[in-house]
């Protein structure tokens, strides 16, 4: 006797859905983690803008007065010092120079951005109000000697920051 088999039998199906699933177990995971830093580093690009944004008026109260602006004097030459995931952006005025600090909120960013339940942050530094370096050069020759360094991941940092 022969039979025609127009279908896969149920151990064939379970033997698919099984495959599947493996697959998916397997690659799941490392694609979310490429999203997950996608979107650290889609956030991380509003706290770069809003120190990029500081740059300027600190150069011009620096060469006007020859220092460094004090926080109130700060706070009066940068309207804008939060973001939709920036909690802050806090000057620091150094002996070498200058430094911004950007802290990200503790909560409604990524989980990459948070750092044992505390916002991660990312920091812009000068010596001179010309040339601006980013998170955490502290090389005398390049840098900012006893700059303050961010914490933001590697894999998080804007191609300005590496």
């Amino acid at each position: 006797m022969e039979r025609d088999q127009k279908g896969l039998t149920l151990i064939e199906t379970m033997m698919m859905f099984a495959i599947i699933g493996i697959l998916a177990t397997i690659a799941i995971p490392p694609a979310y983690q490429l999203y997950e830093d996608s979107v650290a580093r889609d956030q991380v690009t509003e706290a770069l803008s809003l120190l990029q944004s500081v740059e300027s008026p600190v150069a011009g109260f620096y060469s006007d007065k020859g220092r460094w602006p004090t926080k109130p004097e700060f706070d009066s030459l940068v309207a804008t010092r939060t973001g939709r995931y920036v909690a802050s952006l806090t000057p620091l005025a150094l002996t070498s120079g200058f430094q911004v600090t950007a802290a990200f909120k503790n909560n409604g960013v990524s989980k990459g951005l948070l750092n044992e339940g505390t916002g991660r942050t990312l920091v812009v530094a000068t010596k001179d109000g010309v040339q601006w370096i980013c998170n955490d050069n502290t090389n005398p020759a390049t840098g900012v000697p006893g700059l303050v360094p961010g914490n933001i991941l590697p894999q998080h940092r804007p191609a300005v920051c590496k």
